[in-house]
Formats: structure tokens, C-alpha cells, sequence
């Protein structure tokens, strides 16, 4: 068992809170398939980052800005077909937190991001940084440093949980502990993570002192 202190816990949203594969396999696999660009090149990255970095990094040509936002909007109607669902755990630990100890750092849009909770039945937090509240998206340090600031707390203070390399960096880049969840990625590719949960249910948390204790 790893303990872990904090004063408060960050969540990446997809692939940590929702599952949203299919909708988002889905909608890059059509775009790519209309833009000439190898599906297999974008399912190599598409993990973690926004999609405006993506879209310039597989296809440079491109207006990146129009692509994502049509790339985004899809993903939204795919994901009521789909039927986007609560990852297990999710809804409990968050319930079980103090809504001013805990924040979604997402590399979706707004748009996104309160859609997929919205389905899922997940609150909507007072702290919700998407990927278009920053000016550099993960593996920067911003979009994780941004939210420790407007919960009024130390960088160095808070827990991340993450599914992607990429967040992974990000939370150390800014000082940050992580958690890896193994939902997206096997465990061999989250080495980088200061623990690795292949399930939410694996993670607890209690009050301790003015802070919180995080056991997985």
C-alpha cells in the first residue's frame, strides 16, 4: 500500500471518471479517415492531449482550431449513442470528498467535459479546467497549475490521478504526485506515476488533520 497527503485531489476526465473510449475512437477514426492521415498515427497520441495539439502535430496543413472543433462536437453527439458511462468508483470517492478539496483537469473542451458529466450523472465541480481555459495544454504544467490555484492550494499539495503519460508529466512538471490508472495504458507505460491502480475502487481517502490521507 502507498499513503499518500494532500490538501487536494486533481482528476484527469476520461479514461479516470467517464469512459468515453468508443465515443473518442470513434469520431478521430472518422476524421482521420477523411483527412488522409493514418488512423494508427492518431490513436498513438490522442491520449492526453488536447485536441487542437493533436490535430497539428498528425496533420500541420490543417486549420487545427476548425478540425478540433469539429472533431469535439462529434465526440459530444457520439457520446450519448454510445452511452458514456461512470468508470467504477468514481461517483463514491467523489462523493466522499469536500467539493473545495478536489477539481477535473481535462484535456477536452468545456463543451466536452460537461457533457460527459452530465451523462454520466457525475457533479459538476466548482474547479473544472479544460482545454480551453489554457494556453498550453498537458504535458505542460499549466492546465494542473491552474487548478491548484483557483482551489487556493500549494501545487506541491496536490494528489493527481491520471490515465496518460502525458498527465502524468504534466502533475510532475508542476510539482505534483500522480496516480497512474491503468484503464487507458498497461502499467508499463505509467512507470512514471508515483503509484499505479488498475481500478478507482483501489483508492481511499479520509480526513487527516486539515488534509486529506489517500491509501491505494
Amino acid at each position: 500500500m502507498t499513503t499518500f497527503l494532500c490538501s487536494a485531489i486533481l482528476f484527469d476526465l476520461d479514461g479516470v471518471l467517464a469512459n468515453s473510449t468508443q465515443a473518442v475512437g470513434r469520431a478521430w477514426r472518422r476524421w482521420a479517415e477523411e483527412n488522409g492521415v493514418e488512423p494508427e498515427k492518431v490513436e498513438a497520441i490522442m491520449h492526453g492531449r488536447r485536441t487542437v495539439e493533436i490535430v497539428r502535430m498528425v496533420a500541420p496543413h490543417l486549420d487545427a482550431e476548425a478540425e478540433a472543433d469539429k472533431i469535439e462536437r462529434r465526440g459530444v453527439d457520439d457520446d450519448g449513442r454510445d452511452g458514456v458511462v461512470v468508470m467504477p468508483g468514481a461517483a463514491e470517492l467523489l462523493q466522499s470528498l469536500p467539493l473545495d478539496r478536489w477539481a477535473i483537469v481535462t484535456s477536452g473542451t468545456r463543451l466536452v467535459a460537461t457533457s460527459r458529466l452530465r451523462l454520466t450523472g457525475l457533479p459538476v465541480p466548482d474547479v473544472l479546467v479544460p482545454a480551453d481555459d489554457v494556453v498550453q495544454g498537458k504535458p505542460h504544467p499549466e492546465p494542473y497549475l491552474k487548478a491548484a490555484l483557483l482551489l487556493a492550494v500549494n501545487p506541491e499539495e496536490c494528489l493527481v490521478v491520471e490515465d496518460a503519460p502525458a498527465g502524468i508529466q504534466s502533475a510532475h512538471a508542476g510539482g505534483m504526485k500522480a496516480i497512474g490508472i491503468t484503464s487507458t495504458y498497461p502499467e508499463s507505460e505509467l512507470k512514471e506515476a508515483d503509484a499505479v491502480i488498475h481500478a478507482m475502487t483501489q483508492i481511499r481517502v479520509r480526513a487527516q488533520g486539515e488534509g486529506l490521507r489517500v491509501d491505494v
